[in-house]
């Protein structure tokens, strides 16, 4: 097993890689690698596996030689593979091929996750994720968030910077610190509830500020219409209607 592992870490297939060409999940695959023996996976794996490094039998892998030829039989399989899997749900044109596979692997992680889920957590944290990919168009510096998450966990190197790299590293900074107090336990419990009070405080002040900015923008709205003698808005008149909400709204200053 570890000349296999070696094998799919020099060509470049990763688990999620791997449980996708053989359809699995990747705890499945995980358990397959730690196995003494391929021929202690089911067979249909087994087979799979075997086309994929181009071996006849499980003694045959210990003498594999990594060439080009090799890599581009191996790759070839896992990306037409992929595509079978795009076929059956997400129409990826128009992006290339690295995104591709970058937003394949995700949905395969995602739909793994879903999968499994028997709490709801899963399901949960898939919400929470699509609220966090949402709330990224309006506050850009929870990005650093993933570069932090990146780094502590090993899958990028610490000095990679992908986003603006001062404000980057200053608030992986402050997130460090902050995970510093959350698992050494040092933190005061009078100190964490009364800051926990304040960001209750300002959460629901940002919802009462954006309550009634929408309640605003509905009054000049209604007043719009009601203004231009439309009951409506519609693709036609949506211009002038807006023209005339810009206009009641610069009344009240």
């Amino acid at each position: 097993m570890k000349k296999l592992n070696e094998i799919l870490g020099e060509i470049g297939i990763s688990k999620v890689k791997l449980a996708k060409y053989l359809g699995v999940s990747r705890q499945m695959v995980y358990n397959y690698l730690e196995m003494d023996d391929v021929n202690s996976w089911p067979l249909e794996k087994k087979m799979k596996l075997f086309n994929l490094l181009q071996v006849k039998s499980a003694d045959d892998i210990e003498n594999i030689v990594i060439d080009s030829e090799f890599i581009k039989h191996a790759n070839n399989l896992i990306n037409e593979n992929d595509i079978m899997i795009e076929k059956g749900s997400i129409n990826f044109s128009g992006l290339k091929g690295s995104d591709q596979e970058l937003l394949n692997d995700i949905i395969f992680i995602l739909k793994e996750r879903l999968e499994d889920d028997e709490s709801g957590e899963g399901s949960n944290i898939c919400k929470y994720l699509c609220y966090f990919l949402q709330a990224m168009d309006n506050i850009k510096e929870i990005k650093y968030m993933l570069g932090y998450v990146a780094k502590t966990t090993g899958f990028v190197d610490v000095d990679e910077y992908v986003f603006e790299k001062d404000n980057q590293f200053t608030f992986e900074t402050i997130l460090y610190s902050a995970m510093v107090l959350y698992t050494s336990g040092s933190a005061s419990e009078n100190k964490i509830q009364e800051l926990h009070k304040k960001f209750v405080s300002d959460i629901n002040k940002k919802q009462e500020e954006k309550l009634s900015r929408t309640q605003e923008i509905n009054s000049a709205k209604i007043q719009a219409l009601k203004e231009l003698g439309y009951t409506e808005i519609n693709e036609t008149n949506y211009p002038e209607v807006v023209e005339k909400m810009a206009e009641i709204q610069s009344r009240k200053i």
